[in-house]
């Protein structure tokens, strides 16, 4: 027997074949292309070698690549499944010719039964039945002469095709004159072989197969037949044994002609003779030879109790796995259900894309190489998995397929598993008298929309969104206008957890596949239903084929759809929501694109409805937006100035504003310290405590209203939280409107949360609008303090508007034993269960606690407090378990360089933290020699697990336990705008992995492995935690190359590589002895830390660099008001923005209707501006880089 055997294929068939061989005790080595590197089979084998990139003809036809990773890694044989090389005689022989065991039929036999009109001459020697036809045919003018001769309709075949892709139906000439250069081109593509031949076509036909295996000395087993009859495009959906309605001397007679042919020839090896059956003449024809494993064989092997894989391999290792003139019998029946990556809906259309769910049933086989997070190529064979059902009789057998089928969720993109399902309710399936005619006078019909044009930016969201991971840095996400989408929702009638979709600035196009009932609000975004006006916030019916275009906006941010029903993606960590940063959520973790086909779901539990005027509230430019003071306040971070300041202001919405955050646009706070201490050079800076959603966080001097998508921890002070009722205020700004902030009490946020729940529970009896906030005088934002006395033990509550509390522990600093505090509290409170606690956060010396107000009040949580506090201050932890993780760095990373780049090109040119870049900033900050002594340092130091999320995704706030070791900078000011993957940085005295792409503050100093994994389960990812780190972990880190890492992050995340963990227990009391043994030398080198960091900020403020003005955070200038002459029209930009591209520049141009004049940036999306009719550009008003004004005017233009 071998010990080693190469296959040369990929999918569900190369994992197949792997799970034989690893029965048999064989050695498995899978070869891929780029897009399958981490695909299932290359997982799943002993070896894997690339063989080339995307491209089939480069990768698995790829010959040579092939046979020399067979002799690199010592395999005696080669599987080549079905398809790609399976029937290749030139292949069979070059192995032969290089020592190499070809498992499969003999290189004569593939020439023979592959070249179909030589199958044809075999056939007729051993006396089995033909369908009239012709040879092969050079020419398309030759093909329309057989064509004439034997009647149409013809089918047009290549001599070398299989498996559907190499044939046509031919009805007339025209037909066949394109047929015979498109099927040409795709054998020439597929198969390497051109050539082309006739057959008479019968309408009415049933496909029913043979399966043989010979042992290459004339002894042939039949093992049954096969019912194929169930086919699109001519390419097989579903199969059965034993054929159905099959009369027995019928089926003998097949036998028997499979048995003359396969004998006649001693075939080797696994084959199967196709037949056409004319059921009404009770007549079959010789239709071809498949010279290898078919997709089907799994039916044979159920009912059988054989393995042909483990046949083939036997034979080919001289092993007949069966003895001459053996009959087998099978048992039962057997139906496989092929289901594909295409939609029925679009004329089978391939689908291509991320897999957000595979689930199949239990009890049955399948055969697939997908599972939820696997990335489908749109480069090969859309065949994604096979349910294989086995019963006593035919009737047992749908019975279970109607369960299996019922059971399979695939999710992502559309596939023919409804197709399947219909199937086997269609009569003609369950008498057993379908033919390959049954899907030609198939309508499908799927409970779906299509997206024809996705607007800005449109997403799946859900109502509350993802709670329960904040302290992992996960973001709720959900609608930002909570209030319009669950308006919508209550309009349709459905439940309030059913998803819709949100468009941002503007609205999406859509076709609905069925007869839907939809509602729109928010913001006002004209819309039309096949090109009349509709309204918006009103009950809408669509039918089948309806298109739905939703505009721009004209005031309001967002609009939101709402189906009667919902839309049904796959739920991930507890919501369907889209989280775009992140990649996961509906629809596949991003925006929807046009193409995007989804379903509607379920979720409709009560009958529509139209809300009164009451209900809908008013949308415009200029807001009021209740608050309550907190977390942080004066005196300790701003002055009383500041305060009356910041409510006193009227905020303009900035235009780089998205999901993430609001920037605002106002006075600049005089601060009440100079500067964040460890915690960072600027006054705002503080150590990482966690946010509530809707907070103002001052990022430096800009604040920030930080939305659903924005981070859970961070290290800036906020002076304010939004309150729960007008949070949805938020979800409507746009660039250039004007906000003020309405300070209000604990009891008004109450009674405004409760107003507006009560309109949402009856819409329709809504009499008037909720009134606007009725400012109160602010008052503290600390609502109570404990433990006074002892500065290490002192509690401070802190308000953080009406659904969190902030409370912090000891004073300001970086101290093990009050993050122990803050870990105790934590454990406290999980353990109590309590339903109205959603979520528990930690920061470095502090925990956020997010509450349910409508369950609990903030006076019950505070007594709550209060009581723990008394408790809890006997009940210390000293001890706590910790894992040493061991992660890859590579030093200085690329990736790191060119964020700095476009860091100092783009944002802020000559930052000194760049010069010349971030590793000699923190040698210079921190009194170092060199920067192999920084490397020295971060190397050789043990960094300990403070909080996870500091930016997003389970990224950890780290610092190092030896405080020789603890590096200090000052963050990036501003910050960039995007930061790489898993870049490690510093900033304050942490270190950080960033979680995502993004934005970022801290000083790089490289680049790891992943800390997030979306869908795969591996020994670092457990089930439900897909996130490396957890609290109190140790990371170390050890050098690699660049290039070594890309390798070992793409096989990290796919379950190829490995990190060392070593597991222990952390003791404050052992580490306080350290502290106390080593306190002159790190007393010694925290002093000379501070002399370089008091240098450094002494050298900014000479130079002028401490704080940095930047244009981009400004107000734009009002424009100088353009005035049209009485012959000119305007174009005008519809939001406030960067207007980054001007097509036209000059006067003088013509342009056409629809044709892009210039481009805007605003709120992190691309707006374009069109000409809305043919018309000459005679002025223009604006330039490339400029800010404008919403409403400005950028052209002057007449009509031509």
């Amino acid at each position: 027997m071998f010990k080693k055997v190469l296959i040369a294929n990929r999918g569900e068939i190369a994992c197949r074949i792997i799970r034989t061989l690893r029965k048999m005790g064989v050695g498995s080595v899978a070869v891929y292309s780029d897009p399958d590197a981490t695909a299932a089979h290359v997982l799943q084998a002993d070896e894997a070698v690339r063989v080339g990139p995307a491209s089939a003809a480069e990768s698995y036809l790829n010959v040579e690549a092939i046979l020399d990773a067979a002799r690199r890694t010592g395999a005696q044989a080669i599987h080549p499944g079905y398809g790609f090389l399976s029937e290749n005689a030139s292949f069979a022989r070059l192995c032969a010719e290089s020592g190499i065991e070809f498992i499969g039929p003999t290189p004569e036999q593939l020439v023979d039964f592959g070249l179909k009109h030589k199958a044809r001459e075999l056939a007729e020697r051993w006396s089995v039945p033909l369908v009239p036809g012709s040879g092969l045919l050079d020419e398309a003018r030759a093909a329309k002469k057989a064509a004439a001769e034997i009647g149409y309709p013809v089918m047009l075949k290549s001599t070398a095709g299989g498996g559907g892709i190499g044939m046509c139906i031919c009805r007339n000439d025209e037909e066949l004159a394109e047929g015979f250069e498109r099927i040409g081109r795709l054998s020439r593509n597929n198969f390497k072989d051109s050539g082309l031949f006739l057959e008479k076509y019968i309408e009415r036909a049933r496909h029913v197969e043979v399966q043989i295996f010979g042992d290459g000395k004339g002894g042939v087993a039949i093992l049954g037949e096969r019912d194929c009859s169930v086919q699109r495009r001519n390419q097989k959906v579903i199969e059965e044994t034993p054929a159905p309605n099959l009369p027995e001397a019928t089926r003998r007679a097949l036998h028997e002609a499979a048995r003359r042919l396969a004998e006649g020839v001693a075939y080797r090896s696994a084959g199967t003779v196709e037949f056409i059956y004319d059921s009404g003449a009770d007549r079959f024809y010789f239709l071809e030879v498949n010279t290898r494993l078919q997709v089907e064989h799994g039916v044979t092997e159920s009912v059988f109790g054989i393995d042909l894989v483990e046949w083939m391999v036997k034979l080919a290792a001289g092993e007949s796995p069966f003895r001459p003139g053996e009959s087998f019998r099978p048992e039962g029946a057997a139906m496989e259900f092929r289901i594909y990556a295409e939609d029925p809906g679009r004329n089978f259309q391939p689908s291509s894309g991320l897999v957000t769910r595979a689930a199949f049933p239990a009890g049955v086989r399948c055969d697939t190489w997908i599972s939820t997070g696997t990335e489908v190529s749109a480069f090969y064979d859309p065949l994604l998995a096979k349910i294989i059902v086995k019963g006593g009789d035919r009737a047992e057998v749908i019975r279970k397929a109607e369960a299996a089928l019922h059971a399979t969720e695939i999710a992502g993109f559309e596939t023919n598993l409804l197709l399947l399902r219909d199937v086997l309710g269609m009569a003609p399936f369950r008498e057993g008298l379908a033919g390959t005619w049954l899907l030609k006078e198939y309508a499908y019909s799927a409970p779906t929309f299509e997206i024809l044009s996705p607007g800005t930016q449109t997403t799946v969201q859900d109502y509350p969104g993802r709670l329960g991971y904040w302290a992992v840095g996960v973001p709720p996400s959900g609608p930002m206008d909570a209030y319009s989408f669950q308006l919508a929702n209550r309009i349709v009638g459905n439940a309030p957890e059913a998803p819709g979709l949100e468009m941002t600035l503007s609205g999406a196009s859509l076709r609905f596949n069925t007869d839907a009932l939809f509602a729109l609000t928010g913001g006002d975004f004209p819309a039309t239903l096949n090109g009349k006006e509709i309204f918006r916030n009103v009950p809408l019916r669509a039918a089948k084929g309806d298109v739905l275009k939703v505009g721009t906006t004209r005031c309001g941010q967002r609009c939101y759809f709402a189906v009667a029903g919902g839309i049904d993606v796959p739920e991930y960590l507890g919501s369907r929501s889209t989280f775009t940063l992140g990649r996961f959520g509906g629809h596949g973790g991003r925006a929807l694109a046009a193409g995007d086909v989804l379903h509607i779901g379920n979720w409709q539990v009560s009958e529509p409805l139209s809300p009164a005027a009451g209900a809908v509230p008013p949308i415009g430019n200029s807001w009021k937006i209740a608050v309550l003071y907190g977390p942080h306040g004066a005196p300790d971070y701003f002055t009383d100035e500041d305060i009356e300041e910041f409510f006193r202001a009227e905020w303009e919405v900035h235009y780089n504003s998205s999901r993430t955050g609001v920037r605002l646009v106002g006075p600049r706070p005089k601060w009440a310290r100079p500067d964040g201490g460890e915690a960072g050079l600027h006054p705002s800076n503080l150590h990482d405590n966690a946010y509530a959603v809707g907070t103002i966080d001052f990022t430096g001097d800009m604040p920030v209203i930080l939305g659903k998508d924005g981070p859970s921890l961070g290290g800036f002070v906020c002076p304010a939280t939004i309150i729960t009722a007008d949070l949805w205020k938020v979800g409507q700004l746009r660039s250039g409107d004007k906000v003020k902030f309405i300070p209000v009490t604990p009891a008004q946020a109450a009674e405004r949360r409760k107003t507006f729940e009560a309109v949402l529970e009856h819409p329709e009896k809504a009499d008037h609008v909720v009134d606007e906030p009725v400012a109160a005088v602010p008052t503290s934002p600390i609502l109570a303090e404990f433990h006074g006395g002892d500065a290490m033990t002192r509690i401070v509550c802190r308000q953080d508007g009406d659904a969190y509390l902030l409370l912090e522990f000891g004073p300001p600093v970086i101290d093990l034993r009050l993050r122990f505090t803050a870990h105790a509290w934590m454990l406290q409170l999980e353990e109590m269960h309590l339903p109205a606690i959603l979520d528990i956060t930690p920061g470095i010396r502090s925990i956020q606690i997010h509450f349910d107000p409508a369950k609990m009040t903030q006076e019950e949580l505070l007594k709550l407090i209060a009581a723990l506090a008394e408790k809890l201050k006997t009940e210390t932890i000293r001890s706590v378990p910790t894992r040493t993780v061991y992660l890859p760095l590579s030093w200085d990373d690329p990736a790191t360089r060119l964020a700095i780049q476009k860091y100092v090109s783009t944002v802020r040119p000559n930052a000194p933290w760049c010069c010349p870049n971030n590793i000699e900033f923190i040698r210079r900050i921190n009194g170092l020699d060199s920067v192999e002594e920084v490397a020295k340092i971060v190397f050789d130091a043990n960094y300990i697990v403070m909080g996870l999320g500091d930016v997003y995704l389970g990224a950890p706030v780290a610092t190092p336990l030896d405080p020789r070791r603890r590096l200090v900078t000052t963050k990036y000011n501003p910050a960039r705008t995007w930061t790489p993957e898993n870049a490690v940085g510093i900033g304050g005295a942490y270190m950080c992995v960033y979680g995502m792409e993004g934005p970022g503050g801290y000083q790089f100093v490289g680049r790891t492995v992943q800390m997030w994994n979306r869908f795969n389960v591996t020994p670092e990812f457990e089930e439900g935690k897909p996130y490396l780190l957890r609290f109190f972990d140790q990371v170390r880190f050890f050098p690699v190359g660049a290039d070594e890492l890309l390798k070992i992050r793409r096989d990290f995340i796919a379950g190829k590589y490995h990190i060392r963990m070593e597991k222990s227990v952390f003791d404050i009391q052992e580490y306080e002895r350290f502290l106390q043994e080593n306190a002159a030398s790190i007393d010694a080198f925290e002093t000379k830390r501070k002399r370089a960091f008091e240098e450094e900020k002494a050298r900014w403020i000479a130079n002028g660099q401490l704080t940095f003005e930047s244009h981009a955070a400004e107000s734009a200038a009002p424009a100088e008001e353009a005035e049209l002459k009485s012959d000119e029209s305007g174009i005008y930009s519809p939001v406030a923005g960067s207007l980054w591209k001007l097509n036209v520049s000059e006067p003088g141009k013509r342009v056409r209707a629809g044709e892009i004049l210039a481009v805007l940036e605003s709120m992190k999306t691309e707006i374009p501006i069109a000409a809305e009719s043919d018309c000459e550009i005679v002025r223009v008003f604006c330039s490339a880089g400029n800010e404008v004004k919403n409403g400005q005017c950028l052209f002057a233009v007449k009509s031509v």
